[in-house]
């Protein structure tokens, strides 16, 4: 091999190894360990010439090297694919999803934690939007003097649920019921159908609120998150920069429509490995975003993904996002 690719081989090495033991990687481990045909003192001259350009970085003097993001970038672009997971990681995924009869909201919470504990990493699912899937049936039911349930199945699987104030006979909420399902059966919450009025001037506003509440669920941001494995960002501390990066990272994952905005934004560039300095949101600086968007009768309804430090595994991490993400989409299929 000439130098370049040489010295493109030995980058690979330094993460792998980087990855696997977490210590910087000496010029002798890598001649050592690696079929490349060349001397220790080869590979240390490659190896400065890898510092030079940005891949590595020597973090204390006469230690070894350790990859920087450029590094890793390389890695990752030139290195790695959504290839297939481990046989027992792969069983553990189809039989999850085999079993899965959950609710939607417990599934996707269910999902998050399998994701986390198959890549020993936090892992992040956002579920579908509202207006992602298709409505079943609908339904509204008097739930006591002056408040309707309206009751709504989604063509995912799941149940959407509002509550309207409004005083109404059974005939009337019964009237409403008619016109709520005709209305959305087969249509969106963003785009029901426009039914003939009752001719009663109640059951049509009760109609007419039913629809106004499913209508602000598709609203920015509304897409639920759900995040497993987030006990593991604070183990993982010390792969981090400073002790405070895991901290803050905790902090933001609560803040629900800031994630799933971020994660919206990266899909929308193409972006499905995001590392390190890469991220313009400071709390993820110190970290890498792997990230599969799954589908819905062939639509992306949502995404699933895997945060931790810049040193992961970005192989498997990959592979793991890839079949859970295509699980994931075949099961909610109406």
């Amino acid at each position: 091999m000439d130098a370049a690719e040489r010295r493109a081989t030995v980058l690979k090495a330094i993460v792998e190894e980087y990855v696997t033991t977490a210590k910087p990687v000496a010029s002798q481990t890598i001649a050592s360990s690696r079929a490349l045909g060349v001397s220790s003192a080869t590979v240390r001259n490659d190896m400065t010439q890898l510092e030079r350009d940005g891949f590595i970085v020597q973090p204390h003097t006469s230690a070894g090297r350790i990859p920087t993001d450029q590094g890793y970038r390389y890695f990752v672009d030139h290195f790695t694919s959504a290839g297939s997971l481990p046989a027992n990681q792969r069983r553990a995924v189809a039989e999850f999803f085999a079993s899965a009869h959950s609710a939607l909201e417990d599934l996707l919470h269910e999902t998050s934690q399998l994701l986390a504990k198959i890549t020993s990493h936090a892992a992040v699912v956002v579920g579908p939007q509202s207006d992602a899937v298709r409505v079943r049936h609908a339904q509204l039911v008097a739930l006591q003097p002056g408040l309707v349930l309206a009751v709504v199945v989604l063509s995912n699987g799941s149940v959407e649920k509002e509550v309207v104030a409004l005083e109404a006979t059974d005939d009337q909420i019964a009237r409403a019921g008619r016109v709520v399902d005709t209305a959305l059966v087969g249509a969106t919450f963003a785009s029901p159908s426009t039914p003939d009025p009752t001719g009663d001037a109640l059951s049509d506003q009760l109609a007419t609120d039913v629809l106004d509440a499913f209508a602000r669920r598709i609203a920015p941001g509304s897409q639920p998150l759900y995040v497993g494995g987030a006990s593991r960002l604070a183990a993982e501390q010390d792969a981090f920069a400073t002790a405070q990066s895991a901290a803050r990272l905790l902090g933001m994952l609560e803040e629900q429509v800031v994630v799933v905005s971020l994660v919206r934004d990266l899909l929308d560039q193409g972006v499905n490995v995001s590392i390190g300095s890469e991220n313009e949101v400071d709390e993820l600086r110190d970290c890498s975003l792997v990230l599969a968007p799954y589908a819905v009768e062939g639509q992306v309804a949502g995404t699933v993904g895997v945060l931790g430090p810049t040193r992961m595994d970005y192989q498997q991490a990959l592979a793991a996002v890839a079949a859970v993400s295509q699980q994931l989409g075949r099961l909610l299929l109406p």
